[in-house]
């Protein structure tokens, strides 16, 4: 099949629908993981770092490949990659819903983010291969909505399934989407549109999956008491490996990340507005499911359906940030998603308490969900729109990485700051009682290693129940003010950046046209 010479390919609407469902199977995944936690730690008993890496996974693998798997796409053919990450999701989510131990979790977490990889950074390569103009913001606003709404759902679909049926369920659910997509992908994707026939830079790629997995790795495990080496190693691996890859692709003949586009200033700063605006949707997602369901005593199926007016907001709100990026720019647009995010997290740091009723769940939910429909579509059109099309994977590649990357940093950075606030909170309230040294250190490792733990330790002393269960909960909401507290610095500090750096619309305009022409220039030498 042919595509279109118009501003869309033949059959648009089965194609976009095709890309936005391997998309779809992504973001699921990526969601589902957070509300099963709880499960999931009473099953293996498991401590709260373990719980993180669970979490994470997904997106450690995901952010590590796309870069280098973005532009094997590009070179190799991009239906190919969509076919193969589909293909090996099946095995990789059984793997998952079957895993006998954590260890092994954790390792099919990670598979699957890689195989994800293989097909999430395609479906925006194809889409700015494949559509252009203001048919193709139009395009990636639904890309960008339906995904995100699907990221929020995820939560609701892994709450239904574990009211009846095990922890592995969650990982299971993406199977039947898996196929669908394959068999939609075979037939309606179209082959080789404007591919690059210069060769992949394999060394770089692997440079970059090295460097960004112990970057992942490395802020995962830096708030976590005892753990400090083991961070402080995975981020001087990191570094080192940063310094590698900007060497590298500054003498490479065909970079795999193109340093020269890449400083662009559209480019570089939506890619930061962009990691934060995902990574906050994400962090925000892992501490709520398990403040709902720890310290509100909310079911699996009421805490996914919580975050429903979420979903509603963003595929409402979508299709009208497309419309703002064409009548005010980028900049505008950007801007008033960051306003609701930041006003969300303020009052779960507020409100968000043991007696918090579910107006203020929904009002949290509904601003964030506003916040990602209004900055995701600028976040993505900016990058797409300021590389030639040749360069679509990396531009692609750019943009998963704000989410997978940004969902990385921020469910690590959070998760680790909720891990030591709540063993720190223990540990203050273990030696202020006067009774201290009635408690083991057996006991209090297992209070302090996750709220879990805290569990099997009430159950098994059903005299101090309530007061365990009590001190659980207060310690909890210690590690999630942490946790709220630092994402407020973190989304005030990118909206900063916008405000000042990112060109207003007719500067943008301006930057974007002088691009295009740069790139015309060197396509004709």
């Amino acid at each position: 099949m042919l595509p279109s010479t118009t501003d869309q390919p033949t059959r648009a609407p089965l194609v976009l629908g095709t890309l936005i469902l391997v998309a779809a199977v992504a973001n699921l995944n990526l969601a589902v993981a957070n509300v099963a936690l709880p499960d999931i730690g009473k099953a293996f008993d498991t401590s709260q770092t373990d719980l993180n890496l669970i979490a994470v996974g997904y997106s450690l693998g995901l952010a590590g490949s796309v870069l280098y798997l973005g532009a094997v796409g590009d070179r190799y053919g991009r239906k190919t990659m969509l076919v193969l990450g589909m293909t090996l999701s099946v095995p990789i989510s059984l793997l998952a819903g079957l895993a006998p131990t954590t260890e092994v979790l954790f390792l099919a977490r990670v598979l699957g983010g890689i195989s994800a990889g293989l097909a999430f950074p395609t479906t925006l390569a194809l889409i700015t291969a494949l559509w252009s103009g203001a048919a193709r913001t139009r395009a990636i606003a639904l890309w960008s909505a339906i995904g995100g709404g699907l990221t929020s759902l995820g939560p609701l679909v892994a709450g239904a399934l574990l009211e009846w049926f095990y922890w592995g369920s969650v990982f299971l659910v993406t199977i039947p989407l898996a196929v669908a997509a394959l068999v939609l992908t075979v037939v309606f994707v179209p082959r080789h549109v404007n591919e690059s026939t210069a060769p992949v830079d394999h060394l770089g790629g692997v440079v970059s999956v090295v460097m960004v997995g112990s970057l992942v790795l490395g802020i995962t495990f830096a708030p976590v008491g005892g753990m400090q080496t083991t961070a402080i190693s995975a981020g001087a691996i990191a570094v080192a490996a940063g310094a590698v890859f900007v060497i590298r692709q500054l003498r490479a003949p065909n970079p795999l990340f193109d340093l020269r586009v890449a400083r662009r200033r559209i480019f570089w700063v939506a890619a930061v507005a962009g990691i934060i605006v995902f990574g906050s949707l994400m962090g925000s997602m892992y501490v709520s499911q398990q403040y709902l369901q720890n310290v509100l005593g909310y079911s699996t199926l009421a805490a996914g359906s919580a975050a429903l007016p979420s979903a509603a907001v963003m595929v409402l709100v979508a299709p009208q940030s497309a419309k703002l990026v064409e009548a005010y720019g980028s900049r505008f647009t950007l801007l008033s998603g960051y306003v609701p995010i930041a006003l969300a997290l303020v009052l779960a740091l507020v409100l968000w308490d043991e007696n918090a009723r579910y107006w203020s769940i929904a009002l949290v939910f509904m601003l964030i969900g506003a916040g990602i429909g209004l900055a995701g579509t600028p976040a993505s059109h900016s990058l797409t729109s300021s590389v030639p099309v040749s360069r679509a994977g990396m531009a692609s590649g750019t943009s998963d990485l704000q989410r997978d990357l940004g969902g990385a940093i921020m469910q690590s950075t959070l998760g680790g700051l909720l891990t030591a606030g709540y063993t720190a909170s223990w540990a203050a309230m273990i030696a202020s009682t006067p009774d201290a040294r009635s408690v083991s250190e057996q006991t209090q490792a297992a209070l302090e290693k996750s709220f879990a733990g805290a569990l099997h330790i009430a159950e098994s002393n059903p005299q101090y129940a309530q007061q365990i269960m009590s001190a659980a909960r207060t310690a909890f909401l210690d590690g999630d003010d942490r946790a709220y507290a630092a994402a407020i610095v973190i989304v005030v500090l990118g909206a900063l950046l916008v405000f000042f750096v990112y060109p207003k619309r007719d500067g943008e305009k301006e930057l974007l046209a002088h691009y295009a022409q740069e790139d015309s220039l060197e396509t004709v030498e």
